[in-house]
């Protein structure tokens, strides 16, 4: 079974957005980069809400063809353009899209359809609407949350309208020079057969 890993940029203060949607705290670096690739090239599809959906199709399908693109923006572009995208939507339509595959209702049973099929796991980019619903239908197997070093105050929590308790498992962490730390959770799952 395919695992579903949730990976997320967040505050000291667990806001992953401004008020107004800012993001230009995140700290990124070539080390977080590279990091993440090693995630990537363990993940052979990327499951996005609409709004991130929407963010990565407008940068990343052409990112590697700038002039002026880094080794991470050919690597990423490279990897984005050739795995599958699964996006959690009411209001997009598939009709003219390429390898990408909307879930419009019926969450729990798509998702593990998804995670039953032959290939490596799934990635969750941002998406915080997307992934609270996912986290509410226990289709969660993995959490990355990338620790930036700010208190924001106010802004998009991380988690939202969570009302039942997951219990989690810690796994490892990795602190970057930057300042980021990443934690890394697996989710406890039941013992008993499903």
């Amino acid at each position: 079974m395919r695992n579903l890993i949730f990976f997320m940029h967040t505050s000291l203060d667990s806001f992953v957005a401004g008020p107004n949607g800012e993001m230009n705290w995140i700290k990124v670096d070539e080390e977080i980069f590279d990091f993440v690739a090693t995630m990537t090239d363990r993940a052979d599809a990327a499951l996005y809400g609409r709004v991130t959906y929407d963010m990565m199709q407008s940068y990343w399908p052409t990112a590697g063809e700038q002039p002026n693109a880094s080794k991470h923006d050919k690597e990423h572009a490279a990897w984005y353009n050739k795995v599958p995208k699964i996006v959690l939507s009411r209001t997009l339509s598939e009709k003219g899209l390429d390898n990408t595959t909307v879930i419009s209702d019926q969450l729990a049973d798509n998702i593990n359809t998804i995670k039953k099929q032959d290939g490596k796991n799934i990635i969750i980019f941002g998406s915080p609407g997307a992934s609270q619903s996912l986290l509410k239908e226990g289709l969660i197997d993995e959490f990355w949350l990338f620790v930036n070093p700010i208190i924001l105050g106010k802004g998009m929590p991380l988690f939202k309208d969570i009302t039942e308790a997951t219990q989690l498992k810690f796994v490892d962490s990795k602190t970057f020079a930057c300042g980021v730390i990443a934690l890394h959770y697996e989710t406890k799952r039941n013992e008993q057969a499903t």
